[in-house]
């Protein structure tokens, strides 16, 4: 189960015009945003990483604007971990277990996926936050994650997995975040 004091969100490469090519890409994009926000509303910690933001583009504004006060890291690496400043910054957290979202789900996200479970992590990767220029590359990259021990989860499901009951606080906030 996920939880609030061992979970860090990680948002991989949502960049110019490749964002705007995902299949899917309003309901991702809105999905992202209210991981951030729900995040933030959490305090669980957020790592936005950028593949190669120099050919590739910026962070897309819509999540730019979430993320103000955290400072992207770029990468040329497809998966994060092959970034140093990831590691460096995760390595800080003392998180072990990673929400995961962003594109492309078959390249970077997995990639990341994988070198994360190889290091110890318990990976959930949020499968309405994640998408590919093709809905195969994505349920393809979904299901070997899954069988290579990554939990497959949605927006809902972890959002309320991190809550675990409408006792919590911070209930109604997350609540009004999925109406």
């Amino acid at each position: 189960m996920l939880d609030t004091e061992k979970c860090c969100l990680v948002v991989v490469d949502v960049q110019g015009k490749l964002a705007q090519l995902m299949h899917g890409k309003e309901a991702l994009f809105k999905n992202i945003q209210t991981l951030i926000t729900a995040a933030k509303i959490l305090q669980i910690p957020i790592l936005w990483c950028q593949q190669c933001p120099d050919a590739l583009g910026q962070t897309i504004p819509e999540i730019v604007q979430l993320l103000a006060d955290n400072e992207p890291i770029n990468k040329a690496a497809f998966s994060c971990c092959g970034a140093e400043q990831f590691n460096s910054k995760l390595n800080e957290l003392s998180r072990n277990q990673i929400l995961l979202c962003g594109i492309e789900t078959h390249v970077c996200v997995y990639q990341t996926a994988f070198d994360l479970l190889a290091k110890g992590f318990e990976v959930n990767v949020v499968a309405d936050a994640v998408s590919s220029r093709t809905p195969d590359n994505k349920q393809i990259a979904l299901s070997r994650m899954a069988a290579e021990g990554a939990n497959i989860s949605s927006v809902e499901m972890a959002l309320f997995e991190l809550l675990r009951t409408a006792e919590h606080p911070k209930f109604r906030q997350i609540a009004r975040l999925i109406k």
